[in-house]
């Protein structure tokens, strides 16, 4: 389930086309910030067991996201890091340490194809991304831009750039920051207060819904008109559990919405898998506000400082 993701397709919902894009935005981002890459460059999402990816040109990447224990011609390899990489180089994933998805970046990006101003992949509509469908093996993805690096990198498999993500903080624990929803009067109240306790979830999850176990919730009202949907949507369903839409999400639903994943925690889920429990904590739309601002300015800043990093290096060769 390795694909091709950027930060999703906005403005074609209304015409029932779902966003799609990276499950890990901030991680996805992340990746490019520290190429000095546009924050909207696609970047391969990829899972564990994840793909072997042969360098046949000399490249400068980054891994970013879960930590799957990469390694260049069985040599370990850092993540939070980039890396310059030789011709002839194969990067292969040996083991999953933490997380559930990873991030590959490349410096300059790939030559893709736009399919309504994003290169995600939809694979509902077949459109988007390499082929409009996940990688398979044999896949030849090429480079926007190719660079001679052999005055750098010499002989070595690979290279580690002399620069690295730190200084932002991830909120630690699997508590998850919500905003009410439309429907969240709905809730009754001894409901809302269970919210607090732990939700399992559930191995029926993937990229357009996490489905959750726990304490069944309870609803004074019963059906609800089909209403728009968002990354994030918490769900209450007729059996009284949860689901949290995520990056593949429907336009819309009939299920109450009684809140909102703030956008600075989407990241934390995203890196949860099946078995994992998770609570939930309200927080104001200025908190929400607040955090997603710090977030940006945190990636702004460091793509903008790795850009003349990546400049000083092409001044060296």
């Amino acid at each position: 389930m390795d694909t091709i993701q950027d930060q999703g397709r906005y403005g074609f919902q209304h015409l029932g086309v779902n966003p799609s894009g990276a499950m890990d935005i901030f991680s996805s981002r992340l990746a490019n910030s520290l190429l000095g890459n546009d924050l909207l460059t696609p970047v391969i999402e990829m899972h564990f067991p994840a793909p072997e990816i042969l360098f046949e040109q000399p490249a400068i990447i980054c891994i970013t996201g879960a930590d799957l224990s990469p390694v260049i011609n069985q040599k370990s390899i850092p993540i939070n890091q980039p890396v310059l990489v030789n011709r002839n180089t194969l990067l292969k994933f040996e083991r999953l340490r933490s997380g559930a998805r990873c991030y590959l970046s490349i410096l300059h990006g790939l030559k893709l194809e736009k399919w309504l101003d994003s290169y995600s992949t939809n694979l509902k509509a077949q459109a988007g991304g390499w082929q409009g469908r996940k990688l398979q093996k044999g896949d030849n993805l090429f480079f926007n831009n190719e660079f001679e690096f052999s005055s750098l990198i010499g002989n070595n498999d690979f290279i580690s750039l002399k620069w690295s993500a730190n200084g932002f903080d991830e909120r630690p624990g699997n508590e998850l920051r919500f905003i009410k929803g439309n429907e969240w009067d709905w809730l009754k109240d001894d409901s809302a207060d269970l919210l607090c306790e732990k939700f399992l979830i559930t191995k029926d999850s993937d990229r357009m819904a996490y489905r959750l176990n726990g304490k069944d919730l309870k609803a004074k009202k019963g059906q609800l008109i089909s209403s728009a949907v968002t990354f994030g949507t918490m769900q209450l369903l007729p059996n009284g559990q949860m689901i949290i839409l995520m990056a593949d999400h429907q336009t819309t639903g009939g299920y109450p919405r009684i809140g909102h994943l703030i956008s600075a925690d989407l990241p934390i889920l995203a890196q949860l898998v099946p078995g994992d429990k998770i609570s939930f904590r309200p927080v104001d739309l200025g908190t929400a506000e607040t955090e997603m601002i710090e977030q940006a300015n945190y990636l702004q800043h460091l793509q903008t400082t790795c850009k003349f990093k990546i400049e000083n290096l092409y001044a060296n060769l």
